[in-house]
């Protein structure tokens, strides 16, 4: 996929494909002949019904998704499921989290109204998972973010539980990016605006015997067994979003690459993106990545110039070359680009050109 159009490393909200782009432009007035743009059916008729019903079969097969969980289509984001998370599961007792970066820290945190919360594990000013993890025998589940978009880490395998609490997953920043094994994972959720749609939509997969837990505090709305015996229809859902999703579904399932179809194609294109910014990063004197390699992110990549005072230029430079959306997060500082399934390999490769350019410029 080439284009005009520069290359966005926003970290969300996102890049989009761009042949998702033009379909949204050419249905906007007029879905299927109904007359009507998504935006302005009703969620209630068979319209959008259809809509929502491809979409999750799509998602349950890219994923593999198993009969036992309930794919709901809800909204708040991952910021608003680190409430809803503790509201549905936590029982108002015990809760373990393993800190691997900001949004993690954010969920501990959150959690903290709700529950009794422990720090299982802290990568503190580190740049590796730890291993050394302290779970009590008693927590009602163990939180992790499988991918930290500002700090640039991610678990390329879950972990194994072996006390029996359910594993919550955030996989907010790389869900589709990659298979998830659910023998691993009691729920797992996620915010669309990076690899999926737009904002508005946040994916919850839970285990059915995970429903019926939540405090009675738990708004209706965001009561996970509420919304799953509503099919996600309890209050009116985000239309527009669910719709953009399910194409994204349908441009990933239609993918070919390197021999390879469907997750499998996009998977083998982001690990093919991240060894070549990775190794562009590490070739030079120029630039820093500070994460372990063991858990560097495939998809947000944050990075330092080794002289800062040339940040303003580095950026300025590059928005100029069509190289949009390269700050780094302002906790952080640097750079970082997140190179997410719609980010084409033709982007990561201007990329690393400007990289080598303004090394020989400024070097």
């Amino acid at each position: 996929m080439t284009s005009a159009r520069p290359f966005n490393f926003s970290a969300g909200p996102a890049v989009l494909p761009e042949p998702v782009l033009h379909q949204v432009a050419a249905e906007m007035l007029d879905w299927h002949g109904s007359g009507m743009s998504v935006m302005e059916m009703s969620h209630r008729g068979k319209e959008f019904g259809s809509i929502l019903e491809a979409a999750e079969r799509d998602l349950r097969e890219l994923l593999a998704v198993p009969a036992n969980f309930r794919v709901l289509f809800m909204q708040g984001g991952g910021l608003g499921e680190n409430a809803i998370v503790p509201l549905n599961l936590s029982r108002g007792s015990k809760v373990d989290v393993v800190v691997t970066g900001s949004w993690s820290r954010k969920s501990a945190a959150e959690a903290r109204r709700y529950a009794d919360v422990q720090i299982a594990a802290d990568i503190g000013k580190g740049h590796k998972i730890p291993t050394d993890w302290a779970l009590r025998d008693d927590a009602a589940y163990v939180h992790v973010c499988t991918n930290e978009t500002i700090d640039g880490v991610e678990f390329h395998e879950l972990p194994q539980l072996t006390h029996g609490a359910p594993l919550v997953a955030d996989v907010s920043s790389h869900v589709l990016s990659r298979p998830i094994d659910w023998s691993r994972v009691g729920l797992a959720f996620g915010g669309a605006q990076k690899n999926i749609g737009p904002a508005g939509l946040t994916l919850v997969f839970v285990r059915d015997d995970l429903l019926g837990r939540a405090l009675d505090i738990c708004p209706s709305a965001f009561n996970y067994e509420t919304v799953a015996a509503n099919q996600s229809m309890f209050n009116t859902p985000p239309t527009f979003a669910i719709y953009v999703a399910g194409l994204v579904f349908q441009w990933i399932k239609g993918l070919d690459y390197a021999g390879k179809q469907g997750l499998a194609a996009i998977e083998q294109r982001n690990i093919d993106k991240a060894a070549l910014l990775y190794g562009a990063l590490d070739a030079s004197g120029f630039y820093e990545n500070r994460v372990d390699a063991s858990c560097r992110s495939r998809m947000n990549v944050p990075f330092f110039l080794k002289d800062e005072k040339l940040n303003d230029v580095f950026l300025a430079e590059a928005k100029a070359a069509g190289l949009l959306q390269l700050k780094g997060h302002k906790s952080v500082g640097g750079m970082r680009a997140s190179i997410y399934n719609a980010m084409p390999l033709e982007g990561v490769q201007a990329l690393v050109g400007f990289l080598k350019a303004f090394e020989a410029r400024h070097g």
